[in-house]
C-alpha cells in the first residue's frame, strides 16, 4: 500500500468554511501575507493555510469567497467525501476569482485545502496523521534559512549565534559576498546548505549565474549542500568536482521534476505547498525513498499553522535531514527569546494535522 493509499479512504464531513488573514513583517524585510483555511464539519475544524507569496492574491481571495462575499458566491466544499474525492472536486473548483500573478500560486492554495482536508478528517476519525500512516514521530532537525542584506552583513548570524549558540544555517549567497565575508562564515561552522536561487527569475531574491562565486562558496563551505545551481557552460565547470552535494527546490513540483534534473539527485528539498496535494507530495516520498533520494522539508515563510504541518511531516519522513523548518520567530527581524533549539521534539497533536 502507498502512503497516499493509507489516507485516500478517509471519510471527511464538511459544512462550511473560513479564511482567516494574517500578515507579519519577516527577516526578508517585506510583508508577508497568507490566509488560513478552516474547513468545519461534525462538530470538528480542519486547518490549512495558502502561501502565495503575492498580497494582492490574497486581498482578492478573501474578498471574494471570504466571510463578506457577496451572497451565494462562496466555493461549494460542503458534504460528505473521502479524502480522496474531496481533492478531485476541488480540482474542478476554480479557486482563483482572477488569475494569480504566478502560477505556482495554484499548487499553493490547493495544499491550503487538502492540508485543512486531511486536518479535519482525521480530527473527525480521532486519530492523529502518525498513527494513520504508522509512523513514528522523530525528532526534527532543523536550519534557520538567511539572507545576508545589500551590502551583506554578519550582523543577523551573530545576534542569532550569540542568542542560539547552537543554531546552523542555510544561506542565500549572493555576488555581493566577499572572501573576508565568506571566511567570516566558514570560520562559524554553522552553514549547512547555501541556496544559489538559480531558477527565480523576477523576484526580490534572483541570483544570476556567477562562476567565481560559486566556486568559492563550494570550496569553503565542503559539507554544505549546494541548492539550485545555475547550470551554464561555465558554472557546470567549476562545480562539476561538487556534484554529489547538488540538491534542488524551486524545480520540485513533481516526480517528473524529480527525473528530468540534469544530474541524478542525492537530494531534494520537498516543499509540501510547492507540490501542491496529498497524492502527489506523498507519491513523491515515496518515489525518493524506494531509490534512495534523500529529502528534506522546506518552509515559505508560513505565519500559522503551516509550519507546524510541515514539522509534523519533517518528523514522519526526513527528520535527520537539514530541514528549512525552523519555528517562525527565527525569520523575524529579531527573534525573541525562549525559540526552541534543534533538534525539534516531537509535538503531534492528540488528532489531527496539526503540531504542538
Amino acid at each position: 500500500m502507498s502512503t497516499w493509499e493509507a489516507l485516500a479512504s478517509l471519510a471527511v464531513e464538511i459544512e462550511d468554511y473560513a479564511l482567516e488573514p494574517l500578515h507579519a513583517t519577516v527577516s526578508s524585510e517585506f510583508e508577508r501575507k497568507s490566509t488560513v483555511v478552516r474547513l468545519r464539519g461534525a462538530g470538528e475544524e480542519g486547518l490549512g493555510e495558502d502561501v502565495t507569496y503575492d498580497a494582492v492574491d490574497h486581498d482578492i481571495f478573501t474578498a471574494a469567497f471570504g466571510d463578506g462575499a457577496p451572497a451565494g458566491s462562496k466555493l461549494q466544499l460542503s458534504g460528505r467525501f473521502t479524502l480522496a474525492s474531496f481533492c478531485a472536486r476541488l480540482a474542478e473548483l476554480q479557486l482563483f476569482p482572477e488569475p494569480p500573478q504566478r502560477e505556482v500560486s495554484i499548487r499553493y492554495r490547493a495544499w491550503a485545502f487538502e492540508s485543512a482536508a486531511l486536518d479535519l478528517a482525521l480530527r473527525q476519525a480521532g486519530l492523529p496523521l502518525h498513527r494513520a500512516l504508522a509512523r513514528a514521530p522523530q525528532p526534527v532537525r532543523f536550519v534557520v534559512s538567511l539572507r545576508l542584506g545589500e551590502p551583506p552583513s554578519m550582523r543577523p548570524i551573530r545576534e542569532r549565534l550569540d542568542a542560539y549558540p547552537t543554531l546552523r544555517f542555510k544561506l542565500d549567497p549572493t555576488s555581493s559576498w566577499d572572501e573576508r565575508l565568506i571566511a567570516e562564515l566558514r570560520a562559524t561552522g554553522a552553514v549547512d546548505s547555501v541556496d544559489f536561487k538559480g531558477y527565480y527569475a523576477g523576484s526580490i531574491v534572483d541570483q544570476p549565474a556567477d562562476p567565481v562565486l560559486y566556486l568559492r562558496v563550494a570550496e569553503a563551505f565542503p559539507q554544505a549542500w549546494i541548492e539550485d545551481p545555475a547550470l551554464t557552460a561555465e558554472t557546470d565547470a567549476v562545480l562539476a568536482p561538487y556534484r554529489e552535494r547538488f540538491s534542488w527546490d524551486a524545480p520540485i513540483h513533481s516526480i517528473a521534476d524529480v527525473q528530468a534534473l540534469p544530474y541524478p539527485p542525492r537530494m531534494v528539498n520537498v516543499k509540501p505547498s510547492r507540490l501542491g496535494g496529498l497524492r502527489n507530495l506523498l507519491d513523491t516520498y515515496d518515489y525518493c525513498a524506494a531509490r534512495g533520494i534523500g529529502c528534506y522539508g522546506g518552509g515559505q515563510f508560513e505565519l500559522g499553522v503551516g509550519r507546524g504541518q510541515n514539522q509534523y511531516l519533517a518528523s514522519l519522513f526526513h527528520a535527520a535531514a537539514p530541514n528549512d523548518v525552523a519555528p517562525t520567530g527565527f525569520n523575524l527581524p529579531e527573534p525573541p527569546p525562549g525559540l526552541p533549539s534543534s533538534p525539534l521534539s516531537p509535538a503531534p497533536g492528540a488528532t489531527g494535522f496539526r503540531w504542538g
